[in-house]
């Protein structure tokens, strides 16, 4: 198969589709992989060295479309991408459709088949391409957070940490998962007072195994929800719905009476986010105001540190590729249920039901087609 990797352009994103480890793995499988000049910049990976792992070099996005067979990429493809996908070719990258109605109709017109990392499942119902960009996000989360905590900043003007004879700064994380587990780690690493709020009762047992007590564990009922984000300094949204869009956990009448000053970091944002509040924002521009909070709603926090990104996507996505590459998708899918649940559209048709149901689009289910 001939596996294409266009270059990233979405605003500061730096992470590249292949490194080039991965590329030689897909030659060694007899593959050839074509990338286009400039790709792996931003990783530290210049051109001499994908073509000495044995990828061909092409001068420009749109020779790379022409050419490939399968385009990898990290992040969702962008309009003027979408617009170079035609029918029968095989996208293998983030997608994130649930709150993306512009993109779904446009790979649905291209007649493209189009696979997601974040919906490809495993054995224990964990989502294996998801989680690596998870923990990168987590851990940026609290320190992105504690920055927008600055008064130069916006922010109350507290840190984290604390000194001797000064409280430390409150961190709250809504969600016990992937990043909200990473989130908390930093944020005790950094000697701050947190909170993890999650609805199930089975994650918090774990996380008490975990933390051994240095986290404080409540269940997320709303109200709780609302007393912890009252008294936070800092607020980490980290909820998902595999698929679907993300739940609104803070309405804007409760974020209007949180301190001024304070932070929510709303890592939820790629589905849509988890604050009434939230809206996009890119790294050139990353935060906002709305009653006196600070929002950082960064839809690709990862690409500020590509290199460590895009090293760990691939260490998860690597067999995945190749399953692809070596059987063909329909095959790979066929064998594999887990990779078959990462099929998000196919010909035109949505084959991801909670995409489907976010849209209010037709589902066609995966195995049919």
């Amino acid at each position: 198969m001939r596996i294409g990797v266009p270059k990233e352009i979405k605003t500061h994103e730096y992470r590249a589709g292949l490194t080039p480890p991965a590329v030689r793995e897909l030659v060694h499988h007899g593959h050839e992989v074509v990338v286009q000049t400039g790709t792996g910049v931003g990783i530290g990976a210049d051109d001499a060295s994908y073509q000495a792992a044995g990828a061909r070099i092409l001068p420009d996005a749109a020779a790379v479309f022409e050419a490939a067979d399968m385009i990898v990429k990290v992040k969702e493809p962008q309009a003027s991408e979408i617009a170079m996908l035609r029918r029968g070719q095989l996208l293998f990258t983030y997608l994130h459709l649930a709150p993306d109605r512009e993109q779904t109709l446009g790979l649905m017109k291209s007649g493209c088949t189009a696979i997601a990392y974040e919906t490809i499942t495993d054995a224990a119902g964990r989502l294996p391409l998801l989680a690596p960009m998870s923990e990168v996000a987590g851990r940026m989360a609290v320190q992105v957070g504690a920055v927008a905590l600055q008064k130069a900043n916006g922010g109350r003007g507290v840190l984290l940490g604390g000194v001797p004879g000064v409280a430390p700064g409150r961190v709250v994380v809504l969600g016990g998962g992937v990043v909200g587990t990473h989130a908390a780690k930093m944020a005790i690493g950094l000697g701050a007072d947190v909170t993890v709020l999650d609805k199930s009762l089975p994650r918090l047992r774990e996380l008490d195994d975990i933390f051994g007590g240095r986290v404080r564990l409540i269940y997320a009922s709303t109200h709780e929800v609302e007393e912890a984000a009252l008294q936070a300094d800092l607020v980490v949204g980290a909820v998902l719905v595999p698929g679907a869009a993300a739940p609104k956990l803070l309405t804007r009448a409760q974020i209007a009476r949180m301190q001024p000053g304070s932070v929510l970091v709303d890592v939820a944002i790629d589905q849509g986010g988890c604050f009434e509040t939230s809206h996009a924002t890119t790294h050139a521009d990353p935060t906002y105001v709305v009653d006196g909070v600070v929002h950082y709603c960064v839809a690709n926090m990862p690409g500020a540190v590509a290199r460590t990104s895009t090293w760990a996507l691939n260490n998860a996505t690597l067999p995945f590729t190749l399953a692809l590459a070596d059987k063909g998708w329909r095959r790979a899918c066929a064998d594999d249920p887990h990779l078959r649940a990462g099929l998000n559209v196919h010909d035109g048709h949505i084959t991801c039901e909670p995409v489907a149901r976010s849209l209010g689009l037709e589902f066609v289910p995966a195995a049919s087609v």
